[in-house]
């Protein structure tokens, strides 16, 4: 959020905790500063900041603002790009990177068309994780896989299971 922004947006909030029923005016700010703290700021000062011709604030002017609203002085200055106040989970960020990962993965296969659009599909589900739990589940039991094969997809049924073009050996084959 911009300076500005942030500006009118407690003048919104003001005007509505001193019960006047509007946001505060610029005019209304600069006469309650000079009022309340016996200074402050002219209204084309306001207006300035607001519109972004006065991208930033002075120090004695972002102290005045800030006693005024009652609020630290950190907040008087433009969010750095990318800022955002909602809280992030670390599954979401994991789940963020895993769809990431997908999405490389379905241009890395971009020469197999079926798998780079089951990769992008994955990618964009709402619940990543949960949709290759649920494909785990179906791997752990071999029976399952070519039975939804042959319903969902009859015509896999002419290719090859596997990359050396025969079937996978179960778990254990070799022992």
């Amino acid at each position: 959020m911009k300076l500005g922004e942030k500006l009118r947006y407690l003048r919104l909030v003001e005007g509505t905790l001193r019960g006047i029923g509007r946001e505060m005016t610029q005019q209304d700010l600069a006469r309650a500063l000079k009022n309340e703290l016996g200074g402050g700021l002219s209204q084309s000062y306001l207006s300035q900041i607001e519109s972004g011709a006065r991208p930033h604030l002075t120090n004695a002017s972002r102290m005045v603002l800030a006693r005024f609203f009652k609020v630290h002085p950190g907040y008087l200055v433009d969010d750095p790009e990318g800022f955002h106040t909602e809280l992030t989970s670390e599954l979401r960020a994991a789940e963020d990177l895993l769809d990431l990962w997908l999405i490389n993965g379905a241009e890395e296969f971009a020469h197999n068309p079926d798998v780079s659009r089951v990769l992008l599909a994955l990618a964009k589900h709402h619940d990543t994780r949960k949709c290759l739990i649920l494909l785990g589940a179906i791997l752990e039991t071999p029976e399952l896989v070519e039975r939804l094969i042959e319903v969902l997809r009859p015509d896999l049924n002419s290719q090859p299971h596997h990359r050396d073009g025969g079937k996978r050996k179960p778990r254990g084959a070799n022992l």
